[in-house]
């Protein structure tokens, strides 16, 4: 199979900070080392990250303008660079693949590429190559991203796409899909556990939500916006066993580990709750409210990255021995074991499509907050 490349192609810039995405022609970015691999954009999914960078809160991020962002896509395999590594042979020209943010052009030396580290399955990949590459780019923040009919990504990156998954849908699992697995997994729960997702309505909510209950785990989704509590009622009522969910404007955190107790025969206060908690909001609401529903000796996973950050109790940490641990991403392993895992059970994004010249619409509809998520269809005409 062979593909015809263009000399030039379309992509959306960030010009500075604060400002729309501007649509330019520009050349096809080159091949620069064997790692290298050209793919043609299929599709491309907008994170909350992706505002966040846009609106200068990631300090040093972008490197420069003008910027292509957009850290979650997929695509097909169209060229190598001229002597391919070992790793990009491994994607034949003609295959669809994966791509996240993380990381782009491992250094391969570092502890984090040695392994060099406290075992953690979650982080850790095989071969001199770790998405926590201390020297790493990152596709979408400081290198070009997804938001182009091109990209150059880094063969070490990527995954696959199973057969059943289309682009449109792989796309939200690269770093949405991958981020919460990978905080599920960090949880360390065995089935027939309580975990709890805050914000289970937002584009990781409502994967967590499917993820969490083929996971064999007694899940418990907690919104308190509208939109999204519809849209995580939505989607826990086509799981089996259904999801709880919680919306923490009208229910206390005291009175839903009360009626779990009750549910769990338990009488001490001590037993009763959720042993693990996600936290997915940027707020210190959300953040208690996760905090209040753990039982004593359980595991708050912190996903989400405030600019202030959060402030946490002394008495949860040394009086009832609770866990507090950060998650950012999942290893390139556990990628591909998402992504087999999302076919294999039927898991999806809930989203809607734009095409690449309406990516100001796309952002527009992003504030608004109703959850799922939002992808760029590069098939969709302007």
């Amino acid at each position: 199979m062979s593909f015809t490349v263009p000399e030039s192609m379309q992509a959306q810039y960030l010009e500075a900070y604060k400002e729309p995405y501007r649509l330019r022609s520009i050349p096809i970015p080159k091949l620069e080392e064997p790692h290298d691999i050209l793919i043609r954009v299929d599709a491309a999914s907008y994170c909350h990250t992706d505002y966040v960078l846009a609106e200068g809160q990631m300090p040093g991020l972008p490197k420069s303008f003008p910027h292509i962002g957009c850290h979650e896509f997929a695509g097909t395999v169209v060229a190598h660079f001229q002597t391919p590594s070992k790793e990009a042979r491994a994607f034949a020209i003609g295959v669809r693949v994966g791509v996240p943010g993380r990381s782009f052009h491992a250094c391969g030396s570092c502890f984090e590429c040695k392994n060099e580290r406290v075992d953690d399955p979650v982080a850790m990949d095989e071969g001199g190559y770790s998405v926590n590459c201390i020297n790493a780019e990152n596709k979408g923040l400081s290198k070009d991203g997804g938001f182009a009919q091109y990209a150059v990504v880094d063969a070490r990156q990527l995954s696959p796409i199973p057969d059943g998954l289309t682009a449109v849908e792989t796309a939200p699992l690269m770093c949405a899909g991958v981020t919460i697995y990978g905080a599920l997994k960090r949880c360390r729960l065995k089935q027939g556990d309580r975990v709890g997702i805050l914000g289970a309505g937002g584009g990781l909510g409502h994967l967590g939500l499917q993820y969490a209950v083929k996971m064999g785990y007694k899940v418990l989704g907690i919104e308190a916006a509208d939109e999204p509590l519809k849209l995580s009622q939505d989607v826990a009522s086509r799981l089996d066993p259904q999801p709880y969910i919680v919306d923490a404007r009208n229910k206390k955190a005291a009175d839903v580990v009360q009626e779990i107790g009750r549910q769990d025969n338990k009488k001490d206060i001590g037993e009763m709750g959720l042993d693990a908690v996600i936290v997915l909001p940027e707020s210190q609401a959300a953040f208690d409210y996760g905090m209040a529903l753990l039982k004593s000796h359980g595991t708050c996973v912190v996903v989400s990255f405030p600019e202030n950050g959060f402030h946490i109790n002394s008495r949860d940490v040394v009086f009832r021995d609770i866990r507090i641990i950060g998650s950012l991403v999942g290893s390139n392993k556990v990628l591909r074991e998402m992504l087999e895992f999302s076919a294999e059970y039927g898991i999806r994004a809930l989203s809607t499509s734009f095409p690449l010249a309406k990516l100001n619409e796309l952002v527009d509809e992003y504030h608004k907050g109703r959850g799922g998520k939002l992808v760029v269809d590069m098939a969709i005409e302007a």
